[in-house]
């Protein structure tokens, strides 16, 4: 993987706060920026980025024995979920889950990438322990929403990154579902999951917050059809992702001293269908 400049992980301490949706989406916002940039999802026992980018059906080539990524909105893609019905349960042991996810690393054809979002499956299990330990993961980005219990989660995968063992430098915080906005009502924010949670938990522990995310109705719809809202423009919440992005780049340029310079090979961003 020597021809992968970052490595981004893409954690939270349990599921149901938009990891994948933050990954798929800052993906997207990486790949409008210019940057050639790669998504793997590892969440083996629940794999969303196939639904998110609206591949379900669709199969990576081999090249030989390695993987092609598929190609859509300008991100290169893998996911266990491409290659089992959306219907099959994973009902695997840790070590043969953690073999078949570093295989979406080791056989695959990524080519030079600036930055690899990798989607870590929820909480501190075997599978987060495999990427963290042999792989050379950049930063890590958490995910929360702004209440208090997903929080308290929160700090268990921040403690996950910062073990003696381990060392993987905590690149920021982003606060998903900081408040609902109608869509009718576009000034108008409703706390329903309670307020700066997250920006008070990043300050606390001395960790940048890199971006909050509103919740609309269109983040929901986007999902379902395929098509990440980090796509649509001038979009509130695209907005925000772009703002992540540009966040996370600078956070990654602190951490690498010099910024990685742009590759010259780009994937066209405005590419709709899953292609290989």
């Amino acid at each position: 993987m020597e021809n992968i400049k970052n490595l981004i992980a893409v954690a939270s301490g349990k599921g149901g706060v938009g990891k994948s949706t933050v990954a798929a989406n800052l993906a997207m916002a990486l790949a409008k920026e210019g940057f050639a940039t790669g998504l793997v999802d590892t969440d083996i026992y629940g794999p969303s980025i196939p639904t998110l980018f609206g591949c379900e059906n669709v199969q990576p080539e081999m090249d030989g024995e390695k993987m092609i990524p598929l190609q859509k909105f300008g991100v290169k893609m893998l996911s266990i979920g491409l290659f089992v019905n959306e219907d099959q349960p994973l009902v695997w042991r840790g070590p043969m889950a953690a073999n078949a996810m570093m295989q979406l690393f080791n056989d695959a054809l990524w080519g030079e990438l600036d930055y690899l979002v990798i989607d870590m499956p929820p909480g501190t299990g075997d599978i987060a322990l495999t990427l963290v330990q042999n792989l050379p993961i950049t930063g890590a980005l958490i995910v929360t929403t702004p209440q208090q219990l997903a929080v308290t989660d929160v700090r268990r995968a921040v403690n996950m990154f910062r073990q003696k063992e381990i060392k993987v430098p905590i690149l920021g915080l982003v606060e998903n579902m900081s408040w609902f906005t109608p869509e009718e009502l576009p000034n108008n924010k409703y706390y329903i999951f309670g307020k700066n949670g997250g920006e008070k938990f990043a300050k606390d522990n001395n960790i940048p917050l890199l971006g909050q995310i509103p919740m609309v109705q269109a983040v929901g719809d986007s999902n379902d059809q395929g098509t990440p809202v980090a796509s649509l423009q001038n979009h509130p919440v695209s907005l925000a992702f772009d703002e992540l992005a540009k966040a996370l780049v600078q956070a990654v340029d602190l951490r690498n001293t010099v910024l990685p310079p742009t590759q010259t090979v780009r994937i066209d961003p405005n590419a709709k269908g899953c292609s290989h």
